[in-house]
């Protein structure tokens, strides 16, 4: 059965999370070449004052990265999958990176110079191949990735044209709780947007805790409640949301 479109958030109860690849930004052959716009900083900024703060940022990237897309409108934010987390206050807290990252960052290095259309990103606490411009390399950069948590102890951590090696912890869903026990968000019903397999499990914190997940893309097996097809249909429907905030800056 297709999920239905998302309700309007309540602003007066709503504590609102957010994916960035995929759900607020477009994927590129890059990851680099995502960067802040002026539609995508006014929103978030117009969100903040429409939720009286209760806006976070949930995503796999690391937060200077996250920081950088969002042109610092949204303080509270959890990166590397919930590894690195700042409440609204701006406090930050991080875990150790495992020691199998220095074995991993060997094997996965010596990987792209054998195949410079790979893309080494380095998170710190996380590596991750990405093969969205060579998609025939996926088994072989899937394999290592695999082969690097047989031989560290590294977590796994799938995702949409990449292979991912991570210290292991805590996910997405974790990140939420945290934030939800935290002021502002406390009260608050959740709603937790994303688009990827690494979104299903702050989708099934924001159910728990009494909110739905949306989900953004196709129609798959989900624990996320409603769906939008795109990042223009999301945009379009968080623009609709601030839209008073929005005019009433405008008039």
């Amino acid at each position: 059965m297709s999920l239905p479109p998302p309700p309007q958030p309540d602003p007066a109860r709503t504590s609102l999370f957010l994916d960035i690849d995929g759900t607020l930004a477009e994927f590129k052959r890059r990851p680099e070449e995502v960067g802040p716009t002026p539609r995508l900083t006014a929103l978030l900024q117009a969100l903040g004052r429409r939720l009286d703060g209760r806006i976070a940022v949930i995503s796999g990237r690391a937060l200077a990265d996250m920081d950088r897309i969002t042109a610092g409108a949204v303080v509270a934010a959890s990166g590397v999958h919930g590894l690195e987390h700042r409440d609204a206050l701006g406090r930050v807290e991080a875990a150790s990176p495992h020691p199998g990252l220095e074995r991993a960052r060997g094997a996965f290095t010596a990987l792209v110079q054998a195949h410079p259309e790979l893309l080494l990103e380095d998170k710190g606490l996380g590596l991750v191949l990405h093969y969205r411009t060579a998609p025939e390399l996926a088994e072989l950069a899937n394999a290592t990735a695999a082969r690097m948590v047989d031989e560290t102890g590294l977590a796994l951590q799938k995702g949409d044209m990449m292979a991912e090696v991570r210290t292991p912890g805590r996910n997405k869903g974790d990140a939420l709780r945290t934030f939800m026990a935290e002021p502002p968000f406390q009260g608050g019903r959740p709603v937790f947007v994303g688009d990827d397999l690494t979104d299903e499990s702050a989708f099934e914190a924001a159910r728990d805790l009494g909110g739905h997940g949306v989900l953004v893309g196709p129609q798959r097996e989900t624990a996320a409640a409603f769906r939008l097809d795109d990042v223009a249909s999301v945009l379009g429907w968080l623009e609709a949301f601030a839209a008073a905030d929005l005019h009433s800056l405008a008039s």
